[in-house]
């Protein structure tokens, strides 16, 4: 769970910057008066379009894929800048997807693009058709994420792989040149050996390195945001997993069922991460669901359109309530999740807000890529991140990763898992166009079937 064990190395990683890409500010009131009495979807143009940028003028030059993080400063952590994420690049082509159908690219434009990914990942690394969580983007040799993480990364390909098969429906019916697009991703996806990574089990492991094996051992079990690497690996035309996989490995044998509630709403699963947290941080609810349509979606242990409802609304409410008494926390300003963050000392690190773990820092995706979910409550946030502190947080790639009115701090900076969701979500509750792309893959209405779910798509 990138919560906690991959959390656990972010924090190794990004510490390296301290105190560079972070400021204290004054609002001096230019950008923010300018959006003062802006239409919601004058807010949700602006929102989705600078956060698009982030994939389309700020992707690593070399391999077109997107950066793991985009420091407008230049102050990158070991000169990382040409350090890809193969997770956050599936975020990323459901972004350039959107800019076509908003108008901010062309088709042919976008085409380009996905072809040089396209080729680019074909001689990237990868191991048994799974890719690494980070690659480097002039060479396409793998980046370790960690020692021990040299290799593949099931959950980062399925990130990977959703954005992908979103690209392949798009143009499976197009130009020549099109359909060669979309036959060369679906080449990827029969390659992808999703079963290797069970080890025989009734269990899906997370990491497999050519040096180290399975040593990293890590069983991925539910609820967090790993769902959709159990329905693309059931889906598979050519590696997938048993059925057991998920039930047994991922839903725990059922007890992946949560009977109560946390402030009025109810839990639905049981947020198994390793702590005694109520629930995750946010990401959980956005991940998994930027393809795969959550509304109608049931299975034996949960609804997951309430699910995940409830788990925005929960975060909401704490930070109505805000127990800790931060400043700023409110209606219009509330939403946490795995990001950027303030270290007591001033400087930069990361963490995994959420109730229970709670910093005084907000991270503007949580709120904004639950749209689909709370969307009066979501463009409430969005209409106070701009009005209330628009000259502090908003960059040449949007709103930035986190801030704190606590503290008078933003951290300066972008990261390619958070400003993906922004872009996907907004897009998903305008027009469904994610959702419906994903779920019209014959192969994923099969797996879903074989899992036992129900769905108006299938």
């Amino acid at each position: 769970m990138r919560l906690f064990l991959p959390f656990l190395l972010i924090i190794l990683v990004i510490s390296a910057c301290n105190n560079t890409g972070s400021q204290q500010t004054e609002n001096n009131g230019t950008e923010a008066s300018r959006w003062t009495g802006a239409s919601d979807e004058q807010l949700l143009d602006s929102t989705q379009r600078q956060a698009f940028r982030y994939f389309w003028d700020h992707a690593e030059p070399n391999s077109g894929l997107a950066r793991e993080r985009f420091h407008p400063s230049g102050d990158y952590p070991q000169n990382d800048s040409h350090v890809v994420t193969t997770g956050g690049t599936g975020f990323g082509l459901m972004a350039i997807l959107s800019g076509i159908e908003r108008g901010y690219i062309t088709r042919k434009q976008a085409v380009e693009r996905f072809r040089q990914i396209v080729d680019f990942l074909e001689n990237a690394d990868r191991f048994h058709g799974i890719w690494p969580h980070w690659l480097n983007g002039r060479t396409g040799e793998v980046k370790p994420f960690s020692r021990k993480d040299d290799g593949a990364d099931i959950v980062e390909s399925a990130f990977l792989a959703q954005g992908l098969l979103c690209v392949r429906q798009y143009f499976q019916d197009g130009s020549e040149t099109e359909q060669a697009l979309a036959a060369d991703i679906d080449t990827f996806w029969r390659e992808m050996n999703w079963n290797w990574h069970t080890k025989g089990e009734n269990a899906l492991y997370w990491h497999w390195s050519p040096n180290y094996g399975f040593e990293m051992d890590f069983n991925i079990q539910g609820y967090n945001e790993c769902l959709i690497a159990f329905v693309l690996g059931a889906s598979s035309p050519t590696h997938p997993i048993d059925p057991a996989v998920y039930h047994e490995g991922w839903a725990r044998g059922g007890d992946i069922v949560a009977n109560d509630s946390f402030l009025g709403y109810e839990r639905v699963l049981d947020y198994y991460s390793g702590s005694d947290a109520p629930v995750g941080p946010l990401f959980w609810a956005h991940y998994s669901y930027l393809g795969l349509d959550p509304r109608g979606l049931t299975d034996q242990y949960a609804d997951y359109e309430l699910l995940n409802r409830n788990h925005a609304l929960i975060h909401y409410t704490y930070c109505v309530q805000n127990p800790e008494g931060f400043e700023g926390y409110g209606e219009d300003c509330w939403g946490l999740t795995s990001s950027y963050t303030r270290n007591d000392d001033g400087s930069v690190g990361y963490a995994g807000h959420r109730p229970g773990a709670d910093r005084g820092v907000i991270s503007p995706t949580a709120a904004v890529s639950s749209i689909p979910y709370t969307p009066e409550k979501s463009m409430q946030a969005i209409r106070g991140f701009y009005e209330d502190y628009g000259d502090m947080l908003i960059g040449p790639a949007g709103l930035y990763d986190a801030f704190s009115p606590e503290y008078d701090w933003v951290a300066e900076r972008y990261l390619a898992i958070d400003q993906g969701p922004i872009v996907a979500m907004i897009e998903n509750h305008r027009s469904g166009m994610f959702w419906e792309l994903f779920m019209s893959c014959p192969e994923v209405k099969e797996g879903l079937r074989r899992l036992g779910f129900s769905s108006p798509h299938i």
